[in-house]
C-alpha cells in the first residue's frame, strides 16, 4: 500500500510539468524493486488540466442474422472501429450445404453448427450478441425493434429497440410456396437444422407405420411414397441421400416392405438441375433412372392435401393426383415479412426482393446494407451511361472516338460494368477495344450513335446472383473489408470514376467470383462444375466434395465432428433410431 501511495503522489507531482517535457521516470519502492512509469502525450502541447482525453465515440453497427452472410461479415470486421451488436433468433451458425446429409443421419445436426458465442469470443467482448428476432426496421429513425423468442422460459418474451449508425441486414429468406394451397400445412421444408431433424423423424415414422399389423398394401405403399417437389440442387441432393439411406440401411431393418418403397421427384422444368451444365443434368437423370427414382418433369403442383398431391402437365394441361407419405417442398425462396415491411417504407414495395447497389448499400436508404439471400444486387446498365462515357473519352470534343481515346476509360468500364467482360468472353473477343473495330479488324472512328451500336447488346449478359452460401459469404467478406477501410478511403477513393458526376467511387464495386458448385448424386458419386468450364463426374468428384466441405467448416471442432460422422457412417451405417 505504501509503494502505491508513493506512485500516486509522484504521478501527481509530474502533472504540474508541461506534457512535452515528461519522460520515463524510474523510482525505487520500499522493496528495492524498480517500477517504470510513463505518461503519454495528449498531443495538444498544453499542460494537463486534469480532464481525461476522450476517445471518439464508436459508430453503432447492428448486424441482423447469423447465416453465411452475417457470420462472414462479423468474422472479418475490425470491432475496434465500431460498437458491434449481432441480433438473431438462433444462437448458432449452421453449415447449410450439409442439411440434406442431416435428414438421413449421414451427418449429425450438432456436427454442422457452431455457437455464435464461440465465434465472437475471440473478439474480447467487443462484439455483443442478443438472441432475438427483429420485428421492424425503422429506417426514418435509424432504429430496429426486436423481440426475444425463448421457447422454454418462465419470463415472457421481451421487446426492445436498438439504435444504429450502420445496419447490415443479413437475415436470409424464407421458403416460397407461390401461394400453393396446402403446402404450408402438409409439406416439409429444408432451410434450418430443425427442418432436417423433423424430416429424419418423419422418414423413420413412415417405415414404422408401414410395418404395423392389419395395414393394407395400398396403405403401406402410400406411407412409403416419398415425394420431392423441386428438382434443384437441394431437392436432388435430398433425393440422393434418401435413396442411399433407404437402400443401404433401412431395408435391412424393414425387409418386409422394401418392395413398396418409392421416391418421386416433381420438376416444373424439362430437366432437373437446370442451373448446372447440361452434361451434369443429363448424368443425374440417367443415374436416378437406374436407381429407381421416378422423375416427373414438366409438371406443376397446384395443391397439396393430407393424402395426395395434385399437379398438372404443362404441355397437355392434364390434371392428376398422386398419394404420398411424406412430401418435401424445395422450389425457391421468398422475402421475409420484416424485409417486406422495410421495402414498403423505402419505396421498394413493388419489388419481389430487396434491391442494393453494386456496393451492397440498400437503394433509397442511407447507411443500411443488405447481403445474402434477402437482397439482390442491381447492376447498372451501360446503355444508361453511354453518353457520359463517350463524353469522358472524347477529350478533344471532336464528336468522334478513336481507340486511343477509348483507352483512357477502358479500365473503369470493365470494373463498373462487369457485363462487358462477360460479353467479350461470350463473343470470343480478346479485348474491349475490339468493339471499335470493323469486321476486317481495322480501327474505326465512331460517333455517339456508332458507340451506342457497339455496346448495344452488352447488357444482355447481366445476370442476377444465385441465392447460395458462396455468394452470401463473399458479400459478407467484401462488406467487412469496406468498413475496415472506410475512414482511410474517404479521402482517397480507389474505385472507378463516376461517369455521372465528378471524382471516383470510394470502393471497387462487389464482384462475385464463382468457384464452382457440387451436386452429390448418391452411391458415392457426385458431379461438379469447376472454374474454367470444367465438369467432373463420378467417384473421384465425391471425394473432392468431402475434402472441400470439410475444409469449409468454420471451426476445427465442426471439421472434426463432420469427418468423424462420415467415418462412422462408413463403418457402422446410419442410425435408424427416431431421436
Amino acid at each position: 500500500m505504501r509503494s502505491f501511495s508513493i506512485f500516486k503522489s509522484t504521478s501527481k507531482l509530474f502533472n504540474d510539468y508541461p506534457i512535452s517535457s515528461r519522460f520515463l521516470v524510474l523510482f525505487t519502492i520500499s522493496t528495492g524493486g524498480m517500477v517504470a512509469y510513463s505518461e503519454s502525450q495528449t498531443g495538444n502541447g498544453l499542460p494537463n488540466s486534469g480532464n481525461k482525453h476522450m476517445e471518439p465515440k464508436k459508430k453503432k453497427m447492428v448486424v441482423l442474422g447469423t447465416g453465411w452472410a452475417g457470420i462472414s461479415f462479423v468474422k472479418d470486421l475490425d470491432p475496434s472501429m465500431y460498437d458491434v451488436k449481432v441480433i438473431s433468433p438462433r444462437n448458432y451458425f449452421a453449415f447449410t450445404p450439409l442439411l440434406p446429409s442431416v435428414t438421413c443421419g449421414t451427418v449429425e445436426g450438432r456436427s454442422i453448427v457452431e455457437p455464435i458465442r464461440n465465434i465472437i469470443k475471440k473478439r474480447n467482448g467487443e462484439v455483443k450478441f442478443h438472441e432475438a428476432e427483429c420485428t421492424k426496421i425503422d429506417a426514418a429513425n435509424k432504429k430496429i425493434h426486436c423481440r426475444s423468442t425463448f421457447e422454454y422460459s418462465p419470463i415472457p418474451n421481451r421487446e426492445f429497440s436498438l439504435e444504429y449508425d450502420y445496419l447490415v441486414v443479413a437475415i436470409g429468406a424464407q421458403v416460397n410456396t407461390f401461394n400453393t394451397p396446402g403446402v404450408m400445412e402438409h409439406c416439409h421444408f429444408l432451410k434450418e437444422v430443425e427442418d432436417a431433424l423433423r424430416i429424419r423423424r418423419c422418414v423413420i415414422d413412415r417405415f414404422e407405420q408401414a410395418v404395423l399389423p392389419d395395414l393394407s398394401e395400398e396403405e403401406k405403399r402410400k406411407n412409403l411414397h416419398f415425394v420431392i417437389i423441386g428438382g434443384g440442387p437441394t431437392g436432388v441432393e435430398f433425393a440422393a441421400e434418401l435413396h442411399d439411406f433407404i437402400w443401404e440401411d433401412l431395408v435391412k431393418l424393414y425387409s418386409g416392405v422394401k418392395d413398396l418403397v418409392k421416391i418421386t421427384v416433381i420438376q416444373s422444368g424439362d430437366h432437373i438441375l437446370n442451373t448446372f451444365d447440361e452434361r451434369i443434368s443429363s448424368f443425374a437423370e440417367k443415374k436416378f433412372s437406374r436407381d429407381g427414382i421416378e422423375l416427373l418433369t414438366g409438371f406443376r403442383v397446384v395443391s397439396v392435401s393430407e393424402d395426395s398431391i395434385t399437379m398438372n402437365a404443362k404441355k397437355t394441361g392434364e390434371v392428376c393426383a398422386i398419394p404420398y407419405g411424406m412430401a418435401l417442398w424445395s422450389t425457391g425462396v421468398g422475402t421475409r415479412p420484416v424485409v417486406k415491411d422495410f421495402m414498403e417504407q423505402i419505396g421498394q414495395g413493388h419489388r419481389r426482393i430487396l434491391e442494393t447497389d453494386e456496393w451492397l448499400r440498400v437503394k433509397g436508404c442511407e447507411d443500411v446494407y443488405a447481403i445474402g439471400d434477402c437482397a439482390s444486387v442491381h447492376q447498372r446498365k451501360i446503355i444508361d451511361d453511354i453518353s457520359k462515357i463517350f463524353a469522358a473519352a472524347d477529350k478533344d470534343n471532336s464528336g468522334t472516338l478513336t481507340i486511343q481515346e477509348f483507352q483512357d476509360v477502358i479500365d473503369d468500364i470493365l470494373v463498373r460494368y462487369p457485363q462487358v467482360e462477360l460479353y467479350l468472353k461470350s463473343h470470343h473477343m480478346m479485348d474491349i477495344k475490339d468493339l471499335l473495330r470493323d469486321a476486317e479488324g481495322n480501327e474505326m472512328q465512331v460517333d455517339i450513335e456508332g458507340f451506342k451500336s457497339a455496346l448495344l447488346h452488352v447488357d444482355t449478359q447481366m445476370k442476377s446472383l444465385p441465392a447460395t452460401a458462396q455468394v452470401a459469404a463473399q458479400q459478407g467478406a467484401y462488406l467487412s473489408r469496406c468498413f475496415n477501410r472506410l475512414e482511410g478511403c474517404k479521402a482517397n477513393p480507389e474505385g472507378p470514376r463516376r461517369f455521372r458526376g465528378s471524382g471516383r467511387h470510394t470502393f471497387l464495386p462487389f464482384r462475385y467470383r464463382h468457384f464452382g458448385q457440387f451436386a452429390p448424386l448418391g452411391g458415392e458419386q457426385a458431379a461438379a462444375e469447376l472454374p474454367g468450364d470444367w465438369v467432373s463426374i463420378g467417384h473421384s468428384t465425391q471425394w473432392l466434395w468431402y475434402s472441400v466441405y470439410a475444409s469449409k467448416q468454420v471451426s476445427w471442432r465442426t471439421r472434426t465432428l463432420v469427418v468423424s460422422d462420415w467415418t462412422r457412417r462408413f463403418i457402422f451405417g446410419r442410425d435408424s433410431s427416431r431421436i
